[in-house]
């Protein structure tokens, strides 16, 4: 129960000898079994703040959590606002639930990201989607993100969680395999008697309230610069909880060009791009025209012009990255500063020259290939200075600068021996992968951009639409970061954990030339497969290896055109009639 101090004056608290406000109301201390918190939410009782962040955990941050809950580690402590509450919509990810009035609801000040994942994974509903489609492995005794295959020994949380459907889902003719009973039963005993040592504050002063959540947040990781500016710009609370304005842009954008999930760092990297030459200024006082330091560039917009305005240059950015560079996805993307760069030219120029579209490619590769090493290794310096280059009013100054800064020669090597989905390298190769227009080894037919948004959900690296060839654990350590192992398949259909099987000779109703065409889509040769076929690793990966190198120079070559002269369009040029 929460009693307030005897003695305490107003709902602002009273005043130390110091000077400093004190709350008239402390905390109390409780802990709550996980269960009467995940009823609580699913009941409309439990809250998030708007000013709060969005979600933002992965499906391995929730795959953790449940780990550490069967182990019986602790997981932290739970901090919720009590005050009064009017009914409402409750957003908690992926549920949406009717609230009725409440004297005493609670607000999640600190442990949203628990909160949610909880409420969603362990809900039928809410377990449906990425992140929270986490199952307990039964043969392998751990959780784990959704199988692209799933098998009787995979049992979803929400069954875990309801005692009647986890005997149902044992009983006789049902998918669990009866030697499994016991040791579920004691997994999901753990899960629903698991308690969470949890602060209550009751307190309807709102700043001391935020000023509380500033406190929480900033003892551990500190908010992102999109946070801040999300969390400043939040206005009063709506009558249901809404997405900041930023994941607004984010959603809307992937929904119309099917380029995944950006992350509110980067659009709000776009929104200041657009704004002013400095991508890494303070967002701060950013529509205060006492403290702007955007120098004149639309300096008398409004709030709601200004994100209006960037989502529409991000979404000619996004397009012209999709068709014109063959960067199909977010995620593809090797350096995210070069979307805000782009998103500042494409809301100076929202209709360029064809001839300047061609040479923002080449810029645009060109610095994919070059990166931050052009200017002292910087990433703060690569941002800033390339969004600078764009000169209101110039659009032929501007394509010509941008080049200029990334120069002509290609510096970085990108390597086939180190594959890693969260390097700018990687991301080369992948791009030139899917510039081969990838089809499904067991259709033939072509892979879309739809396909891989679906693929790849909101995840923010391409590894779920990558798959292996060969185990890693089964090869010599020099090998097993080999791209020639991987392949690009963002299929949500296909048995992708059998390309190798349908790789090394035609599959199903296939003919030669449609298997020799879906060869050639992954960069693979008839030799290779048959290297793959008599378990010939050192000659797969060798030839494979090779395939994909001189894919990666012709398309770097096209891409960036390396050696073409970068002339400026002739209608740029003035001719005068000569004597």
């Amino acid at each position: 129960m929460i009693t307030p101090d005897r003695g305490g004056c107003a709902a602002g608290g009273e005043e130390a000898e110091d000077g400093m406000a004190v709350s008239d109301t402390q905390p109390s201390a409780e802990t709550h079994s996980l269960e009467d918190l995940v009823e609580k939410a699913w009941e409309g009782k439990i809250r998030v703040p708007h000013f709060q962040r969005d979600f933002r955990w992965s499906s391995k941050d929730v795959v953790r959590l449940f780990d550490s809950i069967s182990r019986g580690y602790p997981i932290g402590t739970l901090l919720f606002w009590v005050r009064r509450s009017p009914v409402s919509e409750v957003s908690l990810g992926n549920l949406t639930v009717s609230a009725e009035a409440s004297d005493a609801a609670w607000w999640v000040v600190d442990g949203q990201q628990r909160i949610v994942s909880l409420a969603n994974a362990l809900d039928p509903s809410g377990h449906k989607t990425k992140p929270f489609d986490v199952y307990y492995d039964l043969a392998e005794e751990q959780f784990v993100p959704a199988p692209r295959k799933l098998e009787p020994k995979h049992i979803p949380l929400p069954v875990l969680f309801d005692l009647e459907k986890l005997i149902e889902w044992f009983s006789p003719g049902n998918q669990g395999p009866p030697e499994y009973f016991k040791p579920a039963r004691a997994i999901a005993k753990r899960i629903l008697e698991y308690r969470i040592p949890t602060y209550l504050v009751a307190q309807e002063d709102r700043k001391i309230l935020t000023d509380i959540f500033d406190r929480m947040n900033n003892f551990g990781k500190r908010l992102s610069r999109a946070e801040v500016f999300s969390a400043l710009y939040a206005g009063d609370e709506p009558p249901t909880r809404t997405s900041s304005r930023l994941t607004q842009i984010s959603q809307r954008l992937a929904e119309s060009t099917h380029f995944g999930r950006i992350d509110d760092d980067t659009v709000l990297s776009c929104l200041l791009a657009r704004r002013g030459p400095d991508i890494t200024r303070d967002p701060h006082g950013e529509f205060d025209a006492t403290r702007s330091r955007v120098n004149g560039e639309f300096a008398d917009e409004d709030e709601q012009t200004a994100h209006d305005e960037t989502e529409r240059a991000m979404a000619a950015a996004v397009r012209f990255v999709q068709a014109h560079c063959e960067t199909p996805h977010f995620s593809f993307l090797p350096y995210r500063a070069l979307l805000a760069v782009l998103t500042r030219f494409f809301a100076h120029f929202p209709d360029p020259h064809p001839r300047h579209r061609d040479l923002l490619r080449r810029f645009f590769w060109r610095a994919s290939f070059t990166g931050p090493a052009a200017f002292s290794g910087s990433f703060t310096l690569f941002a800033r200075k390339l969004a600078g280059m764009v000169v209101p009013g110039s659009e032929l100054q501007s394509v010509s600068q941008l080049l200029e800064a990334v120069g002509q020669q290609r510096t970085k090597t990108v390597s086939v021996e180190a594959f890693k989905t969260n390097s700018a390298s990687t991301k080369i190769l992948l791009c030139s992968w899917w510039s081969l227009r990838p089809r499904s080894p067991f259709t033939g037919d072509l892979y879309t951009v739809n396909d891989l948004a679906s693929a790849l959900g909101d995840d923010v690296t391409p590894r779920s639409a990558v798959e292996e060839l060969i185990q890693p654990s089964s090869l010599p350590s020099d090998l097993r970061g080999s791209a020639a192992i991987r392949i690009l398949l963002p299929s949500v259909e296909d048995p992708v954990n059998e390309a190798a099987l349908a790789l090394i000779r035609p599959y199903g109703g296939l003919s030669i030339r449609e298997w020799d065409e879906v060869l050639v889509s992954h960069c693979m040769t008839r030799e290779a497969a048959t290297y793959l076929q008599w378990d010939n690793t050192a000659e797969f990966v060798d030839n494979r290896q090779r395939t994909i190198d001189a894919n990666l120079n012709v398309f770097g070559d096209r891409m960036a055109e390396w050696k073409r002269e970068d002339a400026p369009p002739l209608s740029s040029f003035l001719f005068h009639d000569m004597d």
